[in-house]
């Protein structure tokens, strides 16, 4: 059950001062009925802040001026990204720091390139 400080009122997700967040999620468990209610509970708190809902990242490609090197989803890859807004990066970490962490979150603002 969420609380009203858990929740964000789509006044303050319409404020001029919110900045858009990529929240990535490291590491993998096979989902459990468990998991995917925790995760399903955690997007409905954060719903009026969802720009992109995001998804799960499969297996991918690093690629470096030395070379490509293939990554597999396991404990220590990106698994996951949603794109969400907050007014600040602290404000971020504790929407973050809510969620079903498996092994770690990372979580970067968006800089924007319009002026």
């Amino acid at each position: 059950m969420t609380s009203k400080t858990d929740t964000i009122s789509s006044d303050e997700e319409n404020s001029p001062t919110m900045k858009k967040f990529i929240f990535l999620s490291y590491g993998y468990e096979t989902p459990t009925p468990e998991i995917m209610d925790a995760w399903g509970k955690w997007f409905a708190s954060i719903a009026d802040r969802i720009v992109d809902g995001g998804g799960p990242l499969g297996s991918g490609r690093e690629i470096s001026r030395v070379g490509t090197k293939e990554l597999s989803p396991g404990t220590g890859a990106a698994t996951g990204y949603t794109i969400f807004n907050a007014e600040n990066i602290e404000e971020a970490e504790k929407i973050a720091k809510r969620s079903p962490i498996i092994s770690s979150v990372v979580v970067h603002e968006i800089i924007s390139m319009e002026n």
